[in-house]
This record gives C-alpha cells, structure tokens and sequence, in this order.
C-alpha cells in the first residue's frame, strides 16, 4: 500500500547506502528583487539499487536539482555527493571525469548525435574516454532494447521510441552506478513510454542499476519504488511503494 509521510531532516549513513544525496542545498537565480529561488535548502538522499521518481508542480525545482546533483549545474549553496565524492569540491576535468565514468544520462530530448549511427551514438562515450566496447553487455542491451535491426541508422531514420531507446543503451554502455533521467518518456507514444519505464524497471531489478528520474507522468511514478514530491524549491513528502493514483492525489494536493 503506497505511504506518504513527509521527508527526513537528513540522510542516514548518506555515504555508505546511498549511490548520492545532497544537503541543504540551494540555487538561486538572479538577485536583488528578481531573485528566483529555484531549491531552498533541499536534503535528500537516493539509495543503491533503487528506482526514485521526483515529482513536483512546474517550476518546483525537479530538473535543477537533478542538474546540480549531477554535476552539470553550479549550486549556490550547500553540498552534493556521487557516492562518497563531492560534487561541488571537484575540479572541471575531475567533474568531466565523474560524468564519464559513474553517471549515465538520458533526457527527454534524446541528445542523439544527427550525423552518428545508432551504434556509433550507443559507444560513443567509450570512444571519447579511449576505452574498449564489452561486445557482450552490448548485444545484450540491444537486444533487450529492440533495435538490433536499427544499429546502422541514423537518429532520423528511427522513430521517438527508437531514439530513446537508443538513448538508454548509450547511458548504460559504461555500466554507470547512476543513472539520471530527466523526463525520459516525454516525447514518446504510451506503448513506447510503457517499453522504456519496464527497461529502466528491468534494470534495477536484474542489473542493480540506481536511477534518478525527474517526470511529471504519475503512470511514469508508478514504476519507481519511492517518489519524492518538491514544492517550492522545497522537499515536501515522499511516497513508497507508489500507484499512479496515489501519485495523482499527492500532486493535486500540490497544486499541480
């Protein structure tokens, strides 16, 4: 049965069980009187081996606080963690480093690379980091995925769902501890949305995989084993075990 109860005051042993968490974190946009408060001192933690939804009303601060957690925003205050490193005391290539190697990212827009093939878009952080492609994992999550048969495509010769997919493969080419995924069935169909939420689902089930998905979708939530709610810039609650109707609830409580 799906429980809400609001979010603890700080995480528990953050870097023993989790894959990252942040304390008090802020980030501001603007000042003086056209300051925007986009988090306002946000304390979460994201468990190994889990599948986390955050949710939140728009402009609630759900992409920002997945942009600072993963390194690719500057927070004006407080800290984030990948594990037991800290985000904000990493250097650019130590940050570039960080990315590479333990994140994998999949949005919304898919970010495929126009003039790659989908085989070439799937390895290409194995090239840039100068490593050799494990052919095996590689088959293996093209086949899981459904596009063997579109290896040799071009991102404009698949359809949304393709590219996604394609997508997902390129994130978890390199076996990344942490997955974030910023609205990553936003711009599918329901059969292709309902194909990649059961993959990511997969993932942490058999793979062990941690993801960290930003989405709007409650269906989307309901696949997650925790959803975090944001208001404000704020954590407001958090809900295990969520139904796409408990979800529902929580946010029209929100105001969404």
């Amino acid at each position: 049965m799906s429980t809400t109860h609001p979010i603890e005051s700080a995480p528990r042993d953050a870097a023993l069980t989790s894959v990252a968490h942040a304390t008090d974190l802020v980030k501001t946009y603007g000042s003086g009187a056209a300051e925007v408060r986009a988090l306002n001192g946000i304390t979460v933690d994201f468990e190994k081996g889990k599948f986390v939804a955050v949710m939140g009303p728009s402009g609630s601060g759900k992409s920002t606080l997945m942009h600072c957690m993963a390194g690719l925003d500057v927070a004006t205050s407080g800290h984030t963690y990948i594990g037991e490193l800290e985000v904000g005391a990493l250097s650019e290539s130590e940050l570039t480093q960080l990315r590479r190697d333990r994140i994998g990212f999949i949005f919304q827009s898919f970010n495929l690379v126009p003039t790659l093939t989908a085989l070439e878009n799937i390895v290409l952080p194995i090239k840039l980091a100068g490593g050799a492609v494990d052919q095996e994992w590689l088959t293996f999550l093209v086949e899981q995925l459904g596009i063997t048969d579109r290896l040799s495509h071009h991102p404009s010769e698949m359809s949304g769902g393709q590219q996604q997919r394609t997508a997902c493969a390129r994130a978890m080419i390199r076996r990344p501890e942490l997955i974030f995924a910023d609205e990553p069935t936003g711009n599918l169909d329901s059969n292709s949305s309902g194909e990649m939420l059961n993959f990511l689902r997969r993932s942490v089930d058999e793979f062990h995989q941690s993801i960290v998905m930003v989405t709007h979708d409650a269906r989307a939530a309901a696949h997650a084993d925790r959803v975090v709610f944001l208001a404000d810039g704020q954590l407001v609650g958090e809900m295990l075990a969520p139904t796409a109707d408990a979800v529902l609830e929580q946010m029209k409580l929100l105001g969404h």
